[in-house]
This record gives structure tokens, sequence and C-alpha cells, in this order.
């Protein structure tokens, strides 16, 4: 089953009060309000997961707008499920993972992006980071 964390939500009600913030400081955005629901719903039932299935269309619109404003996979070059790795060294995924990425629904990439960035232990999160970091303070 397909779930949205409410760390999505809160993330998406940003990416959509940074987009259209209120000309009043009271008034939001229909976006704005379709999420709110949804997240005040979650806040009140005590849910950080709400499936997919029966997600108000308009929010899941409104989430998919920020989701297509995140970066889609967390890949770095560097996989290590091509010479057998069961958790790919790189990135964080797992070899079913990183095969059928191109067809996993939104909400998944989400939860795997979730579990990888909660671990760390990929070089995308330590060793590719640290580097990377390095290389742009260099003159």
């Amino acid at each position: 089953m397909s779930v949205i964390h409410i760390t999505d939500i809160e993330a998406a009600i940003n990416y959509w009060r940074e987009l259209s913030p209120s000309s009043d400081g009271v008034t939001l955005s229909k976006e704005l309000r379709d999420l709110a629901k949804v997240y005040a719903l979650m806040v009140y039932f005590k849910e950080d997961e709400v499936a997919v299935k029966g997600f108000p269309p308009k929010a899941f619109e409104a989430w998919m707008a920020w989701y297509d404003s995140t970066p889609d996979t967390p890949c770095i070059a560097i996989c290590s499920t091509s010479q057998g790795d069961p958790i790919c060294k790189g990135c964080g995924r797992t070899f079913e993972e990183v095969q059928l990425w191109t067809e996993m629904p939104a909400p998944n990439k989400r939860m795997v992006w979730k579990r990888i960035t909660q671990e760390g232990s990929a070089w995308r999160f330590n060793r590719y980071s640290e580097r990377a970091s390095e290389s742009r303070t260099k003159p």
C-alpha cells in the first residue's frame, strides 16, 4: 500500500507557502488549504502516514507539484548493486529498488528516500557529500 509520510506533507505545505505566500497573513492558497486539511486530520488522529488511496485528489495534485520539485533519484552514479551488493553503497537502495525505480509511484519513492536518509549510511550521506563540499570550497 502506498502511503505519504507527514514530513512530506509538511514539506509540501512549506513549498506552497513559499510559492504562494499569503497576501494578508491569513488567507491560504487553494493548494495550501487542501494540504492543510489532510495535515490537520493526521495530527488530530495522531497518524504519521496517510494512504494514497482515498487521499483527496486536489491535495494529491498539490503534493505531486511539490514532489516534482524534489530530486528524482538518490543515485550518485556509484552503484555497487551492479557488483552484487544487496544494498548500494552509493545511494543506500536495495537491488530491487534500483531496478524498479522508474516504475515506482512517487509515494513509494519518497518512502525509500525517507529510509535511506534516516539510515544515513550510504556514501551519498557521508564520504561523497564530504568530498563534494570540499571541492566546492577549494579555489
